[in-house]
């Protein structure tokens, strides 16, 4: 019994820890999931739904009703004596149900479905271009959380340095090797340290504030988000969605070219028109009657003023447009992947020249505390050196969070 209640609070324990972290790409998948504008793929399709079913819809009889009655000042006569032929009424009345129906239109209700779906297709990349770009924005909160993390963890680990000093000072001051007073000193620097933890708790309250807007989750500021081990392919080419966006909106062009070119098709339509009133077709016969007409109809609009050629000259022109803007984005983004690729060789070379200095400052403050407990020193050159080893490991710190930002903006930059 006693190992099933140790497993169950092993299991408990790693659950607890799992949710209580947090990765980067976690944060990402919440800002494609829960980020506002992703509301709007939902929106484009069921958009697109109704705009397809009305296109299709003219493939459809088309059903029309009308009725009318009309009082004249002066109707047709037939000025002929003896033919008993009576004059229409100058009131008048009829009541009509026509259908329509499309028999062929040069493939125009094809060519606007494809139009449409080229739309729908861009308009969804546009949103996951607009989503792709908030990751930068993630990037800058996340690490931000991170060197909070990191800084809290060395003021923790110096002030337990000045915890154990203490109470060697007190116990120095009673044998009466080391001044009075030295470890008010030490106390004076332990409130520092204090102040300096509550501060990075309220900036940290503050991120995850803005983190948890952003991804449209509450994020706990006690969750730890864990630093990832980025790697940066230097060698593969650029792969944003904006590149595809270009690609999309290139096959709305085309798109939109293939329904110009069907716009002037000739079209073909039956139709048939049933109805009643005073007078029918026979306008000699001054009665109600019921009457049909059925027939084809042909349309053709054979000169345009070169209106449709025009327009799609226009597209060939966005074409160009589209080309040029895909060029001046890879200028710009090869530009930005050269300045981040010589930021990560600076950081990098600032790193090992951190680690040289941590190794000379440890040596330095080991030799402190020897003769601070020996009384040799002041309690306030120890704390000079100790500043020191905490200021050059927060820049060690720092510099590793900085390149692992960097490493970041650059895979976000490239598409990696």
């Amino acid at each position: 019994m006693k190992h099933i209640i140790m497993f169950s609070v092993l299991l408990v324990s790693f659950g607890t820890f799992a949710q209580n972290q947090l990765s980067l790409d976690d944060c990402y998948q919440l800002v494609d999931k829960n980020y506002p504008l992703a509301k709007q793929n939902a929106l484009l399709e069921q958009q697109n739904a109704y705009d397809l079913d009305v296109i299709k819809n003219k493939a459809l009889p088309q059903v029309n009703l009308e009725a009318q009655a009309t009082y004249q000042s002066d109707v047709t006569q037939v000025p002929i004596p003896g033919t008993g032929i009576q004059p229409l009424n100058k009131d008048q009345y009829k009541a009509t149900a026509s259908v329509n129906q499309l028999i062929y239109n040069g493939g125009l209700i094809n060519a606007s479905l494809q139009a449409k779906s080229a739309n729908l297709k861009t308009k969804q990349k546009e949103v996951e271009v607009s989503l792709y770009q908030l990751k930068k924005q993630v990037n800058q909160l996340y690490f931000s959380i991170v060197l909070l993390q990191e800084k809290k963890a060395l003021l923790r680990a110096k002030q337990d340095q000045l915890i154990a000093r203490i109470k060697e000072v007190k116990s120095g001051i009673e044998n009466g090797t080391i001044l009075p007073a030295s470890d008010k000193v030490l106390e004076a620097e332990l409130l520092k340290i204090n102040q300096q933890l509550s501060e990075i708790q309220y900036n940290k309250s503050s991120l995850f504030e803005t983190l948890s807007s952003l991804t449209g989750t509450t994020i706990s500021p006690s969750i730890v988000l864990t630093n990832p081990d980025l790697t940066t392919n230097f060698e593969t080419n650029i792969n944003r969605p904006e590149l595809q966006l270009f690609d999309l909106k290139k096959e709305q062009i085309q798109a939109n070219e293939q329904l110009l070119s069907k716009e002037n098709m000739p079209k073909l339509s039956g139709f048939a028109t049933g109805g009643y009133g005073n007078p029918g077709l026979n306008m000699l016969d001054n009665s109600f009657t019921s009457f049909y007409i059925v027939g084809l109809k042909l349309n053709w609009k054979v000169f345009d003023w070169n209106s449709n050629k025009k327009e799609r000259q226009s597209l060939l022109i966005n074409k160009d447009i589209i080309n040029n803007e895909t060029e001046v984005f890879n200028l710009k983004t090869n530009m930005e992947l050269k300045q981040q690729k010589s930021d990560i060789e600076k950081i990098k070379s600032f790193i090992n020249t951190d680690n040289e200095i941590i190794d000379l400052r440890k040596a330095v403050l080991k030799s402190s505390e020897s003769q601070l407990k020996n009384g040799v020193i002041t309690a306030s050159a120890y704390i000079t050196e100790l500043t020191n080893l905490f200021e050059d490991e927060t820049n060690l710190k720092t510099h590793n969070i900085q390149l692992s930002l960097v490493k970041a903006n650059y895979n976000i930059t490239k598409g990696q």
